[in-house]
């Protein structure tokens, strides 16, 4: 017989929301505030969740342990697998030197640290989003802004806060694909709704970025590159979303957002250079910051030399991220793992679906076709045209694997404690929790989307947790239900920036180890202001501008 979830076991929803909400604060508060190392803390959370999952909830404990153990395999692949393989390029080019011509090369185009931000955090990255997702633009971005000699706050920070606006299409639109297809939204519906919203803050992002790293007078010095890098983001972003569909959305804003800015560059300078590699106001940490060198000129060939490594990985990353080629390799080699004890003996109960429904618990072991495998073919086709030999290759993987150990380790608790409140039902409960709030729903349920991406640290993963319920207030209130799934997509992108794997994840791409609380408290902030920002346009869309219900086809 299944096990099914109780929703509000203390007879309570104010005090069964409490309860389900502990694991996640003791993760938080111990890296936030108790400055304990991210991987304590995070098994500090596991524990808090496994036994308020079994005593509270009453789920059964062999089920509550086999769900962890889902959570950890799935934490070290794809998550860990990316991180493991993007750190392993950046030392390859940073031992022989390349990065450095990297560096230049880049300083070429602008030497103005603002400008730097928006090519590489904000457009650059988002490229990686739409090509693969699940962390590995901040892996990318973060590890080129730590080798260009910004501080490791800033890398990492801005490069969390720079990777919101194109989240919800990222990975060849997966999040939004999964929505219309587990909870029966038309997909094209969906994808033109996030598209009339997500645009509003493909233009503010750029603009917050700078902000945040330059203070308001270091932005307004270039607000004429600030606009054009999210205008010429934002209008391609609303266009393929409403007219062609979500795959193929922030592969194309992306590099029309790269080009465009580039050839801006060449006809507009700012007026005063900026230098400074740490974020205002965040001076005590210009120590950490790495020594900014002179530039040297390097001839062009070295230059197409040092962006190989980065061109081939952009390619393989966006082959890998194709569907065709997915489904190819997994037709050679995806074995797939039911989890005995678990898979299919658990359910979901009204009002979060509209009947019983069982959830599956499957370990899919899909290797060749994860995002990491081809970072790692880049990795070792670009060290070989390096002129490394096998064994050096060799040699930089295991100390990069050592380098970091601690960060893998941290990202499988944090995926077991997720994967524990999502089987055990503790953060359908949040869910219920915002979906409780009437007129006030369109603002709080686009925090329910932020909600489950902080939780879950994927807004796949939140729309497949929120999407159904998002659906049923929406019809319980009168409210469009495509709004209201979109709302979930877009306000999880905000969330992004704060869950805990992502933060894991920028820590180790700028070796800034045991220093996840710092970066955490830096973007809490501005994660739920942004966060908060899309709450109120979804709630003027639901009241004020109802059109936005239409389909444009």
């Amino acid at each position: 017989m299944p096990w099914q979830q109780i929703y509000d076991p203390m007879g309570s929803m104010v005090l069964s929301t409490l309860l389900a909400a502990i694991p996640v604060v003791v993760m938080l508060v111990g890296l936030g505030f108790l400055h304990m190392k991210a991987h304590v803390a995070a098994l500090a959370g596991l524990v808090a969740a496994l036994v308020i999952a079994v005593v509270a909830f009453g789920m059964p404990a062999g089920m509550a342990g086999r769900a962890a153990w889902l959570g950890a395999l799935t934490g070290l692949l794809p998550i860990g697998w990316i991180v493991l393989n993007i750190i392993f390029l950046h030392q390859l080019t940073e031992r022989n030197g390349s990065f450095k011509i990297l560096q230049d090369s880049i300083a070429g185009i602008t030497e103005d640290r603002r400008l730097q931000l928006l090519l590489i955090a904000f457009s650059f990255g988002a490229f990686f989003e739409g090509a693969a997702g699940f962390g590995t633009p901040v892996a990318v971005t973060a590890a080129m802004l730590i080798g260009l000699g910004f501080s490791p706050l800033a890398a990492s920070g801005l490069s969390l806060i720079a990777n919101t606006a194109p989240v919800a299409y990222g990975a060849l639109g997966t999040p939004v694909i999964t929505l219309a297809k587990v909870h029966g939204y038309d997909v094209m519906a969906v994808s033109a709704m996030v598209g009339r919203q997500l645009p509003f803050f493909s233009l503010l992002v750029p603009f917050w970025l700078i902000w945040a790293f330059a203070g308001f007078r270091g932005m307004l010095q270039i607000w004429p590159a600030i606009l054009v890098t999210g205008l010429s983001f934002a209008i391609p972003q609303f266009l393929v979303s409403n007219y062609i569909g979500p795959e193929l959305v922030d592969v194309i804003a992306a590099a029309v957002s790269m080009v465009t800015l580039a050839l801006f560059l060449r006809v507009w300078k700012p007026a005063q250079v900026w230098t400074s590699v740490v974020p205002r106001g965040h001076e005590a940490h210009a120590g950490t910051a790495g020594a900014v060198a002179a530039r040297t000129v390097h001839a062009r060939g070295d230059v197409l030399r040092a962006w190989m490594p980065w061109v081939l990985l952009a390619v393989f990353v966006f082959l890998w991220g194709l569907p065709q080629v997915k489904a190819w390799l997994n037709g050679i080699f995806a074995p797939n793992y039911p989890i005995a004890g678990l898979d299919k003996l658990i359910e979901k109960v009204p009002p979060v679906v509209p009947q019983p429904t069982r959830e599956g618990a499957v370990y899919a072991f899909t290797l060749l076709s994860a995002t990491g495998t081809g970072i790692l073919l880049a990795a070792l086709v670009g060290g070989l045209l390096m002129k490394y030999n096998p064994v050096e290759i060799f040699r930089v993987y295991g100390a990069t694997f050592w380098k970091v150990r601690y960060s893998l380790l941290t990202i499988a608790l944090m995926l077991a404690l997720g994967t524990v409140t999502r089987y055990s039902g503790l953060d359908t409960t949040l869910g219920l929790a915002f979906a409780a709030t009437g007129p006030l729903y369109p603002f709080f349920g686009t925090l329910m989307g932020w909600l489950g991406v902080a939780l879950t640290g994927s807004d796949t993963a939140s729309n497949v947790l929120f999407g159904g319920m998002q659906k049923v207030a929406a019809e319980q209130l009168g409210l469009p239900a495509n709004l209201m799934g979109a709302a979930n997509s877009s306000g999880g992108v905000m969330g992004k920036m704060i869950d805990a794997q992502s933060i894991v994840v920028a820590s180790t791409a700028t070796g800034w180890m045991n220093k996840e609380g710092e970066i955490l408290r830096y973007v809490f902030f501005h994660s739920i202001a942004l966060a908060a920002l899309v709450g109120i346009l979804v709630t003027l869309q639901a009241y004020v501008y109802p059109f936005t219900e239409m389909v444009i086809r």
